[in-house]
């Protein structure tokens, strides 16, 4: 069992690097002119902690599945972590769907991002990755 506590905890750390990473990325997009690429960051960054967040509560998808869907972290990750343990802000809450839904803009259709939403992306994204370095630093 304290195998897969570290095995856990090793796994919750990459995501963590990961989502600072790209909040970085999304930061030097930003700077740049680069707000479609910004906001694809952005998701992305809050995407890895909600991962890191979900896996250092001890919740991972079913082995049928075994990824983590979209879906199911966004779901997750405000259903269990938020409504019923309390772990994180309820201002977290539509976080994920609303970083996606500018990313998807960002990725998939023809209107760009601009720099007011790219930058209110980054917002939220800095906050979700801060709030959840935070739920760690308190264990």
């Amino acid at each position: 069992m304290a195998r897969e506590a570290v095995t856990t905890s090793l796994e919750a750390q990459s995501y963590l690097a990961k989502a600072q990473e790209n909040a970085a990325s999304a930061a030097s997009e930003l700077v740049n002119g680069r707000y479609n690429a910004c906001a694809n960051r952005c998701y992305y960054a809050a995407f890895q902690a909600a991962v890191a967040a979900l896996l250092r509560a001890g919740i991972r998808p079913s082995a049928a599945h075994g990824e983590w869907g979209h879906a199911f972290v966004q779901a997750r990750f405000a259903g269990e972590l938020i409504a019923r343990r309390k772990l994180y802000p309820a201002s977290l809450r539509d976080v994920l769907l609303r970083l996606q839904t500018t990313r998807r803009r960002a990725d998939y259709e023809p209107t760009p991002v601009s720099q007011t939403q790219a930058t209110r992306s980054l917002r939220l994204a800095q906050d979700f990755v801060a709030s959840v370095l935070r739920g760690e630093v308190r264990r």
